[in-house]
């Protein structure tokens, strides 16, 4: 395999999975009967742009499909995070009513119901049919489609350039990142900005974070790395800040390189040489990773058959792609955790691809009464704790497994 940004043959191994069905490849009562196509879970390392990424085996169009069951809208702390960035980007680049935004990857408008609220125009970019019905739902423009040099060509040719462009964790996803990338440089306006976020590597590998890697994740990324695809593409990058969301992530500011008005903050080079100083740019810092990942695997399985042999009974919180990542890898089955709650409808009634447990709505919780809940999508933990702190009228508690096991009393 050749690296998807500047075509070195790859040969440094940062992490082996194993196998698994892609993480939001949900199944249904039709489905649980038929085979599941599993895929290899090998992410590799490009020693030359350092850009760190699943080994190729299955295509975006198959992961992201009309089934696609990723709804943002689910999580009041990031509908929180979502309405703050649109108030704090009208504000720095003074948009309003003659503006243009566009989100690329718009899901269910979760974000894009804030620019229009402020009566600023918009239009999403969403290919995954069900999400993008929602966002409809919801008054916005959708164009259903992936986001690449082609449609920024058509939507610049129809005059739909803009002042701002946003994609939130989707840069990850996309397995041309190069043309993605190139996009942006043609739907801009000359001193239109962009901004993308996703989850930083460097604090991936700092907190052990290995059940962020699935299949629907093609790349994992650092400043540097993205610095060097954007200039690739004709974007300049002239902004990042840290953020607290999915365990810790950036938002980076882009301009096209031809024509962008705004200065280089020195938070950009802070940036870049905390990842040298952490050894984001040597092959070295990915050799002990899969000793860190086999290690939380196994404690997760010998916390999970210990509470059996106490009698304690589990569950779990969250049908999140990371969660399956968690759950394959260490083959966990029903006869361990034997259900899964989670607020989307349109997860509900389904079962988690590979092992195959059930996903329920949140009354079972209060029927059933586990002793412990596992909480899968741990960089919620907190807003799932509040929700969910009933539990405690039971004696009921809580445990997350990433970076480490934590029991949450």
């Amino acid at each position: 395999m050749k690296c998807r940004h500047c075509a070195v043959p790859l040969g440094l191994t940062f992490v082996d999975l194993g196998s698994a069905p892609p993480s939001n490849a949900y199944l249904t009562e039709q489905t649980l009967h038929a085979p599941e196509k599993w895929f290899p879970l090998r992410v590799l390392v490009c020693d030359q742009c350092w850009l760190v990424q699943t080994e190729d085996f299955s295509r975006a169009d198959d992961l992201f499909d009309a089934e696609y069951a990723y709804f943002s809208g689910f999580s009041t702390s990031w509908l929180a995070h979502s309405e703050r960035y649109v108030a704090d980007m009208a504000a720095r680049f003074a948009l309003g009513g003659a503006s243009h935004v566009v989100e690329v990857a718009a899901n269910d408008g979760y974000l894009l119901q804030y620019v229009k609220a402020r009566g600023i125009p918009c239009t999403g970019i969403e290919p995954t049919a069900g999400t993008a019905a929602a966002a409809r739902a919801k008054g916005i423009p959708i164009v259903e489609d992936f986001f690449g040099a082609r449609l920024a060509r058509a939507l610049a040719a129809e005059g739909r350039q803009a002042d701002l462009m946003t994609a939130n964790n989707v840069l990850a996803h996309v397995p041309d990142i190069n043309d993605f990338a190139a996009g942006f440089a043609v739907l801009l306006k000359p001193q239109g900005v962009a901004t993308f976020e996703f989850p930083h590597l460097m604090r991936l590998i700092e907190e052990n974070q290995f059940d962020t890697i699935y299949h629907e994740h093609f790349s994992y990324l650092s400043l540097g790395t993205v610095s060097r695809i954007f200039a690739g593409a004709g974007l300049a990058v002239f902004d990042v800040e840290e953020l607290p969301t999915h365990g810790g992530s950036l938002r980076v500011y882009a301009q096209r390189a031809d024509g962008g008005r705004q200065l280089r903050s020195g938070r950009v080079d802070a940036m870049l040489q905390r990842e040298r100083e952490s050894g984001l740019f040597e092959a070295a810092t990915y050799a002990g990773f899969q000793a860190r990942a086999d290690r939380v695997k196994n404690d997760f399985l010998a916390f999970l058959l210990q509470a059996k042999r106490e009698g304690k009974t589990l569950a779990a919180y969250g049908a999140a792609a990371k969660g399956n990542t968690l759950l394959n890898y260490a083959g966990v089955r029903p006869d361990l955790i034997p259900f899964v709650v989670d607020r989307n409808p349109a997860k509900q009634g389904k079962y988690l691809p590979g092992s195959r447990i059930p996903i329920v709505g949140e009354e079972r919780l209060k029927e059933a009464r586990p002793d412990c809940i596992v909480i899968l999508p741990w960089n919620l933990r907190e807003e799932i704790i509040e929700q969910l702190g009933y539990i405690r009228e039971w004696g009921g508690w809580f445990a997350v497994m990433i970076p480490r096991i934590e029991v949450l009393a």
